[in-house]
């Protein structure tokens, strides 16, 4: 089970209160302040990770509280800092706050229909990147700072601050060049399969994929570039019908996008398939609807394709379209070449 959206509470450590003391020792009966300073409460953070696929460890343990700074000491000895915290997720997170700060806040405005406002603040896509959800308390100073020329025994000193805290939610969005776009049962994973060495489940049947897929295409001049196969889209699915959002979030990072269509229409006439599939990724984001696009003729080795390709250039005449197979691999090299030439002038 992909775990690809979670909504976490994260606490910052509370700084550690400053000492109030004096120094008493044998032959110092009535010494000055000395008291220390508190120690700094912890962070917590995120930070990027290729060795973590997916945001499952936050399905099971959804917070991340970090340690509280220690209070300072006599002889001005500093209390300890607390402990900070770093939560590991993969490349392609994007954190987003609330206006909660506890879960069970959270609850109590969905519950009364008010719902969660969602600002972004982070978008984690490279290894080692880190971003710190909460900062952890200050600690408070000791009454030895407080000390005058006319005041030699001040009882002042400063409590730690208090730390900030929080309700997240974490989505993971797929970083791939292109994405394979097409309702279900359109043969997007055989294409990825042989397109790439990915191994995405492939069946006769609809919503096969159920999860991204993310497969690396080879050229033969040696580039390479990365592919997402992404679950079926069906009508309404920018309202969240079907999978809805759990597709849609996916392709917001891909450069390019391959409408493909199952040329046999014995579920959806190609026609219709394409005007749905726009219609539903624009209403979903307008950015995403303005960038590259082609549409791949799939399951061309059948005989009435030809007929059905006929008729979707027709109705779509200035969309380029390629008729391929992904069955008999067919119009793969020049599926490769073309978007290797729309991604070109964003590469090196």
């Amino acid at each position: 089970m992909l775990i690809d959206s979670i909504r976490i509470y994260a606490r910052a450590g509370k700084g550690g209160d400053g000492l109030a003391s004096f120094r008493r020792e044998k032959f110092v009966p009535r010494g000055g302040p000395d008291g220390g300073d508190g120690g700094d409460g912890g962070d917590v953070a995120l930070e990027v990770s290729h060795g973590v696929h997916d945001l499952r460890s936050y399905f099971y343990d959804p917070k991340l509280i970090a340690g509280r700074g220690m209070p300072g000491m006599h002889a001005l000895k500093h209390g300890k800092s607390g402990k900070s915290v770093v939560g590991k997720v993969p490349p392609g997170t994007v954190v987003f706050r609330t206006q909660a700060v506890s879960m069970q806040e959270a609850a109590w405005l969905e519950k009364e229909g008010e719902g969660l406002q969602l600002e972004q603040v982070a978008d984690l896509t490279r290894e080692g990147e880190r971003f710190v959800l909460c900062h952890g308390g200050k600690g408070g100073r000791g009454n030895w700072h407080f000390r005058t020329a006319t005041n030699q025994a001040p009882t002042t000193f400063e409590p730690g601050t208090e730390a900030e805290e929080g309700v997240f939610v974490l989505e993971l969005r797929c970083i791939a060049d292109a994405g394979l776009v097409g309702c279900p049962n359109a043969g997007k994973s055989s294409l990825l399969s042989a397109l790439s060495r990915a191994k995405p489940k492939v069946a006769d049947y609809p919503f096969t994929t159920l999860q991204p897929v993310v497969g690396v295409v080879e050229c033969d001049d040696l580039s390479r570039f990365v592919v997402a196969d992404i679950p079926g889209i069906i009508e309404g699915a920018a309202d969240n019908r079907g999978l809805g959002h759990e597709f849609l979030r996916h392709i917001m990072r891909c450069r390019v996008l391959l409408f493909v269509i199952d040329m046999t229409g014995l579920e959806h006439d190609p026609v219709e398939a394409i005007q749905t599939l726009r219609k539903e990724i624009k209403l979903y984001s307008e950015e995403l609807a303005a960038r590259p696009w082609l549409i791949l003729a799939n399951k061309m080795d059948v005989p009435e394709a030809q007929e059905n390709l006929n008729a979707l250039r027709a109705r779509f005449p200035r969309a380029e379209i390629l008729p391929i197979s992904a069955l008999k691999k067919t119009g793969l090299d020049a599926l490769k070449e073309k978007v290797r030439a729309l991604l070109r002038p964003n590469n090196p």
